[in-house]
This record gives C-alpha cells, structure tokens and sequence, in this order.
C-alpha cells in the first residue's frame, strides 16, 4: 500500500510540476528549463525568447504562492523534506501530520514548476513516509513499526522518482544516520515499497524512455589505468571543500531569513525573486547560454551536458554553475521554500567533477581522457560527502547514469569524502548512530544490560545478615537497630534460603509488642520471592528489580537450590549500565580521533 501511493504520489508531483512550468515560464516567459535525456516531457515546447524579468516575476509569484500554502497549512513542510522525514523517526516515534504530504507536494511542485532551484526527492520522500506513517497510525501500529512504514516510504518515493529502487531501499535505511550505520530493519519493508512505487511510476512513462536511466544510457565510461586513482583523489579534495561550501552557505543563508523581519509567508518570495535576479545576471553575463540557466530549476539538462560533452561548456562556466547553484538552491530553499536538496547536489557535484576533469586534461592528457568521467564520479562523491550516505549514493548515481565502468573510482571518492566530511552535514536531524537515536534508546539499553553478567557486579564478599526462620520479632527488631540493612534473606537450619523481608515488613509488628515474642522470621517473611544467578544478565535483573519496585534481589546458587551467595543492589546495576555507557562512548570517540 505504502508502494503504490508512493508511486501515484511520484506520478502527481511529476504532472504537476511540468504542469505549473508549461502554463507559467513556457507560456509568459518563454523559459523551459533544459531536460535530462531520460526525463519524460509532457508537453511540447514552446518556442520563443526568453523575457528574464518576467522569468524573476514568476519565480517571485511561484514564492509567493508556495509560502503563503506552507505557512498556512504546514509550518513544518517548508524547506527539503527529507529531513523533516528524518526527524519523525528519530524523535517523533515516526508520526507525520496527513496534510504535510499534500502541502508539500503542491508548494514543491510550485517551488519547482516556477524556476525554484530545487530537487524533487525532498517533495517525494514527505509523500511516501507522509502515508507510511499515517498508514501506521491507522493500523494502530507500534511506534517502532510507524517508523519503519515511514522510512519504507520515503525509501519507494525516493526509489520511484529516480527510478531507481535498490538505492531507494538503502538510503532509506541509510540516511538515518551520520556515521557509518545503517538501519537494518527498513531495508526489506523499504526494498518491497520501492519496487512497487517504482512499477507504478513507470507505468505513467512512454515505452521509450520507460527503463532508460534519467540521464540516458550512452554513458558508458571506462576505468582504464590505477594512475587514475591519483586524479580522483584529487578530485576527492576538492569536492568536499566544496560541499564544506555549500553546507555553510545553505544553513546560513536559511539563518539570514529567519531574521528577517517579515512575516515567513513572504520570505520564499524575497528568495526566489533573488535567485531569479542572479540566474538571469548570468545569462546576460554568457551572452544568453542556456546552460547557465541550470542554476535554475532542477539543472539536469545542464548536467546532462557535462555528463556527455562537458568540453562544450568550459572549465569556466562549470565552475561558476556549480557554486551559483549552491547561492540559488540557498536562496529558494534556505528562505523557507519546498524542494529537496538532493537534485541540486548532483548538479554541483557533477559540474565540479567535469570542471576538475577538463583542468586536469588540460596538464595530464595522457592521464586524463574522459573529463566526463569525473562528472559521474562527482556526483556521487559530493553527496555521499555531505549526506553522509556513501552505499546508496554509490547505487543512486549508477542508476541514473546507467554507467557501471567508474565502480572503482567511484567507490574510492564517494569514501574519501565521507571519512574528510565529517565535520559537517546536510542533513542536520541525523544521529550519529543507533546508539544517539531516540528511537533505538531503549534497545541499547538492553544492548548493554545484555552484555553485562550479575557476576560482574555483585560483591560476595560483602557481609549479609542471614535470619533464622525461627528468629522472634524481638530479635529481629534488635538486629535492625544495628543494621544498615534493608532485606534480610531468611535461612533454615540447613542455612539454605527459605525467604526475605525487609525492613517495612516489620514495621507492622512494631506497635505490639504482644507479638514480639509470638511472631518470627517466617510470619514475617515472603516464600515466594525473586533471585537472579551469577549468569543471569543485567537486563533480566533489571526487569526484577522494576517489575516489584525492589531495591535488591538475592543472588542463589543455581546448582545448590537456596544457597546465598549475596546480595544485587540496584544501584550497583544502574551504576555498572553508565559505566558501560561511558566506556563505549570513550571508545567511539577514540575511533573517530583515529579515523580523522
């Protein structure tokens, strides 16, 4: 079910957005944005010159719209939505309001359909978690299944809209987290969702471009010599200096309209009006190229030329589309706009890479051949730099280019980024790991409990006061008074346990002193009390513990029934579970100060 509506959701959005470009850049503008060689057109062209400052018109309008729906309907569908999808996991036990996937499906189509430099994962994740996890609700699932109905969604929009569902499945258990963790549990249920949304979006696509890689599939690049490697390490280097870039620039922009002092249905507006300035600036400054308009809107057609004759654009104006595309993608989506930042990253990654490639041809022909090449390798290296998600990115990239001839170099960039970008990210509501997650907080803590023994922590050489079962409550009442003990185990003659009571249950006796000689150890005592063994683990002990609110529990000999060895506080175990937790903490961070 989470498949299907994905795949229509994927469907509508892709409608709607060419729908919104047709009859407002196309129809006054005179502006379609340039495609990618798989993308599917669903209208026809229209052709005439381009009016730049209607074009900064309607993008201001397309704003202006977008904003005033977002901020009226779902404050929280603003900006990219896949980290809006990350953060319902993490820290809202996987719940989604049901009109977030609407707003964001309109405002991004809006965003999008009217020059917005944006992506369309963001709109399509919302989409797919949006009902995953509403579905979720409906079914009056646990909060660990809601979660993973939501990452399942996201993983089948992300699957259906880039036609690729093997990379949807793992982002979707990959994204979660910064470090290199991965979300097991999704991975099936999101592989199901992505194969049916993505069986349902190729059904609305012609049979010519139905299972054509979206960049088309005439990329076919070859890996020829190891030497290579020192060209894409290279390249490695300087795409995350970039991503460096393009992180900072994003949230800083998006903090410089938060200060704004405008009401925030405006903002969007003030972002695309700018972002619109600063494309048609361009086009005015390359003496009207087309390609430098892929600043604009999503810039796959832009890509798709550096990813096949990357010589005709020119180291120059590469380089200049991959750092505007970071200051518009700011300016649309930092300014409270909605579109995903996934598109944009291929675009700059990509435009990087071919920029790189033709400088190092230039000074290394004879290492060089293919600067088209480090354009594919780009894409992949750059987001999996700044997303923190090196596999799927790996399987994403393969996927829309179709070319599987730079495994090796792609493999060795996109895991250079990831170890040199640590210091920041794009996504900013991932957790390092399971361990940092709220939704896994309580797993882990069974995980250390689990790891840890009652021997481990239990002292059987500390002193227990044993009673006789035929102790008189007067003896009892003395033994208490110099006794900082709270439980006393009771023995029979055998010395073998036979019960407890603690230091409440004698209170009861206190105010007759009738029966102080009457009474012993066994009216007072429980019989059918709790004990852990020496093997027993933490977790179990910790359930005992709570389950009867008991502050120690005797620890018996399981081979010589009701034999005492000691007593287990439950303090001792609180105390050993932070210390484990310290260790392991230690022990992560050393890990990283040697990876770096």
């Amino acid at each position: 079910m989470v498949g299907v509506v994905a795949g229509l959701g994927a469907i509508v959005f892709d409608v709607l957005g060419q729908t919104v470009t047709r009859y407002t850049l196309s129809q006054f503008a005179g502006f379609t944005p340039l495609e990618a060689a798989g993308e599917y057109a669903r209208y026809a062209h229209v052709e005439q010159s381009v009016s730049p400052w209607m074009v900064v018109l309607i993008m201001t309008l397309g704003g202006l719209v977008s904003g005033l729906i977002v901020f009226r309907y779902a404050p929280e569908a603003e900006g990219h939505g896949t980290d809006a999808a990350i953060d319902a996991f993490h820290n809202k036990r996987g719940s989604v309001r049901a009109i977030v996937p609407i707003v964001k499906t309109i405002a991004s189509a809006i965003t999008l359909g009217t020059g917005g430099s944006g992506g369309r994962e963001g709109p399509i994740a919302q989409i797919g978690s949006g009902f995953g996890a509403w579905l979720g609700t409906k079914l009056k699932l646990s909060g660990r299944e809601r979660r993973i109905m939501l990452a399942a969604g996201m993983g089948a929009g992300i699957g259906a809209i880039f036609r690729a569902p093997l990379a949807g499945a793992v982002f979707a258990g990959e994204i979660l987290y910064s470090d290199a963790d991965l979300e097991a549990d999704v991975i099936v249920p999101a592989a199901a969702a992505s194969i049916v949304a993505y069986s349902v979006y190729m059904q609305s696509l012609p049979a010519d471009v139905r299972f054509m890689p979206i960049f088309g599939d005439a990329l076919q690049h070859k890996f020829v010599s190891p030497l290579e490697l020192v060209a894409y390490l290279m390249l490695a280097i300087v795409l995350v200096l970039v991503g460096g870039l393009y992180v900072r620039t994003f949230y800083g922009t998006q903090k410089l309209f938060h200060k704004l002092p405008v009401i925030p249905h405006l903002r969007p507006a003030i972002g695309a009006a700018m972002a619109g300035l600063l494309g048609i600036g361009l086009l005015q400054i390359f003496h009207d190229q087309p390609a430098i308009l892929g600043v604009l809107g999503t810039g796959y057609g832009t890509l798709q030329i550096a990813l096949t004759t990357a010589t005709s654009l020119g180291a120059t104006l590469l380089v200049v589309v991959a750092l505007m595309k970071i200051v518009t993608t700011s300016l649309t989506i930092g300014s409270g706009g909605s579109a995903g930042v996934f598109g944009p990253s291929m675009v700059i990654g990509g435009c990087t890479g071919a920029a790189v490639g033709l400088v190092l041809q230039r000074f290394f022909p004879n290492l060089v051949a293919e600067p088209e090449a480090f354009a594919v390798v780009g894409m992949a290296g750059f987001f999996s730099g700044i997303a923190r998600a090196p596999i799927s990115t790996i399987i994403m990239v393969r996927a829309l280019t179709g070319d599987f001839g730079l495994l090796v170099p792609t493999m060795l960039v996109t895991t250079s980024t990831f170890v040199m970008s640590q210091r920041f990210r794009l996504y900013q509501k991932q957790v390092p790991t399971r361990m940092d997650s709220m939704a896994h907080r309580g797993d882990f803590i069974i995980d250390v409990l689990e790891g840890l023994q009652v021997k481990d922590i239990f002292n059987p050489d500390r002193k227990v006061t044993k009673i006789p079962e035929g102790m008189t409550v007067e003896d009892i009442v003395h033994h208490l008074a110099y006794s900082s003990q709270n439980y006393f185990p009771v023995v029979n003659a055998d010395d073998k346990m036979v019960g407890i009571f603690c230091d409440d249950d004698v209170r009861a006796y206190l105010y007759d002193e009738s029966l102080w000689k009457l009474a012993v150890a066994r009216d007072i005592m429980v019989d059918n009390y709790l004990s852990v063994a020496p093997d027993d683990d933490l977790n179990s002990a910790l359930l005992r513990f709570t389950s009867h609110d008991l502050d120690e529990l005797p620890v018996l000999d399981p081979d010589q029934p009701g034999e005492l060895l000691g007593m287990l506080r439950r303090r001792e175990t609180i105390a050993a579970y932070n210390q484990r937790v310290m260790e392991l903490k230690r022990e992560s961070k050393e890990d990283e100060e040697a990876v770096a």
